[in-house]
């Protein structure tokens, strides 16, 4: 048969680190069937025994293309189970004049998750066509882990798409899973974007220890002194800090309690009205119940004064600002605020019901949660983050996860990063959220391994990320 390629199908993996002979002997059973099925060439029969998660992955058009290549070489001759290792077996599949490594792995609903054929080279036969080497990564324990990972995400109701990104002792690799938007077949890719949500707050952070940097501000100093004539008359904005809006102890709530009264709020947009004079109309009048300084309270409030005094001090939107200091620096160029409505890979976005939403909108609050990105972009900073200072920009990132306050009873709190220990290692990790969109970055410094997950639908990547993360540290 002329021009026979690499056929290759690779679901979504979960296994078991101890093979038992029953679960041998369930993989051989779920294997028979299909090699029945492809023996009689009925394709939705075949396509019925695959999980969910691979289904996700691989519709029946794609799976259907792949059999085709299959069904010319005439009936399998022979299956041999050469060995079975961390619930993945590994088949010798025999036609006529060509043979196949199949591995082939099962879930606990009996219905197979990993299927990959690659051709076997024979003794030479007439017109026996070159073999093409798989395009198939060599399957490794990283892969099969954060595989299991996504698996259990995407078993979840109304969850759509997985894009996760691992730094592992400096070396970076990427995964992608489900479906960009509901119904489309297309997988997401490093340059995909996502709402980042609170992640936002990582760079803003940034931005503000940039400004320190620069000299033009110091941690310590009221923000009233950067702020309108109007406003510094409140006393109690003369009390809180550039640091204290940074590390959450301003005092200031999560929401200003006009957000809901503004012109054109919507709770499906619920930021996008809310502009600089409704900021300020809200702090003209604002009595802190706290006292600056002691007490942890998380705060998009915080943020949107944050982003709009470094507005003001730059001069730019906020957009601009992440650009010029972080994103060109990095060579980060899917990282912005403002999504263009004519770019192809636009994400759509899903609610924890599974409903499509809107991609939130931001005026002030645009440094609390504004930013969308691309897995590619957030490695890229992941990686930035293990640099020894040597540049302004470089010791603005690292000052950021200086120790700023204590949250019992474990974590630290340096500007905008969330700190825990994990055994000996401290742990740098924030995450986020929108209507329709979940995001999680963590990272090790000691160990140069970070993960960071994005998905377009809103329900938590945290554990997930979590997982990774402690799976990064303690394997070699």
């Amino acid at each position: 048969m002329k021009n026979l390629i690499t056929i290759v199908l690779l679901g979504i993996t979960s296994y078991s680190f101890a093979q038992t002979n029953p679960e041998e002997q369930i993989n051989r059973g779920v294997y028979n069937k299909l090699e029945f099925f492809i023996n009689s060439q009925m394709t939705d029969s075949a396509y019925n025994l695959a999980s969910d998660s691979f289904k996700k992955q691989y519709n029946l058009v794609k799976f259907t293309q792949v059999l085709q290549q299959l069904y010319p070489l005439g009936r399998v001759k022979s299956s041999d189970l050469k060995k079975i290792e961390k619930g993945v077996a590994t088949y010798k599949m025999d036609f006529d004049n060509n043979s196949f490594e199949v591995l082939f792995a099962t879930d606990s609903t009996l219905k197979f998750n990993t299927l990959r054929f690659s051709p076997i080279a024979t003794s030479a036969i007439e017109d026996q066509p070159a073999v093409v080497p798989s395009a198939q990564k060599s399957i490794d324990k990283d892969d099969f882990f954060v595989d299991s990972i996504a698996n259990a995400y995407l078993k979840q109701q109304n969850t759509q798409s997985l894009a996760i990104g691992i730094v592992k002792n400096g070396q970076s690799k990427t995964y992608f899973f489900g479906e960009s938007a509901k119904g489309n077949q297309t997988l997401p890719t490093k340059n995909s974007i996502y709402e980042i949500g609170s992640l936002s707050k990582i760079f803003t952070a940034i931005i503000l220890s940039n400004l320190v940097e620069e000299g033009t501000i110091t941690l310590d100093q009221p923000i009233s002194l950067f702020l309108p004539d109007t406003l510094k008359k409140n006393e109690d904005l003369s009390k809180i800090t550039f640091q204290m809006l940074a590390n959450h102890t301003s005092g200031l709530p999560r929401l200003p309690d006009n957000l809901e009264k503004v012109k054109g709020y919507s709770t499906n947009d619920p930021y996008k009205s809310y502009d600089k004079k409704a900021l300020y109309s809200y702090l003209a009048t604002f009595k802190n119940k706290k006292s600056p300084g002691e007490e942890y309270e998380y705060s998009n409030l915080g943020y949107a004064i944050l982003g709009d005094i470094i507005c003001d001090i730059y001069k730019k939107s906020y957009d601009q600002i992440v650009k010029d200091i972080i994103c060109k620096p990095l060579d980060m160029n899917n990282t912005f605020q403002v999504l263009d409505p004519k770019r192809k890979d636009t994400f759509k976005v899903y609610n924890k019901d599974g409903q499509e939403v809107l991609s939130w909108s931001f005026d002030a609050f645009s440094a609390a949660g504004g930013l969308k990105s691309s897995l590619e972009d957030l490695l890229k900073f992941a990686n930035a983050q293990f640099k020894m200072p040597q540049t302004p920009l470089e010791n603005a990132m690292a000052n950021t996860k200086l120790f700023t306050f204590f949250l019992p009873p474990d974590t630290d709190l340096g500007l905008a990063w969330h700190m825990n220990l994990l055994d000996d290692l401290t742990v740098y990790w924030h995450n986020g959220g929108t209507a329709g969109s979940s995001s999680y970055l963590a990272l090790c410094p000691d160990k140069k391994s970070a993960v960071v997950i994005l998905s377009n639908s809103a329900i938590s990547v945290d554990d997930k990320g979590k997982a990774i993360l402690d799976y990064l540290l303690h394997t070699q």
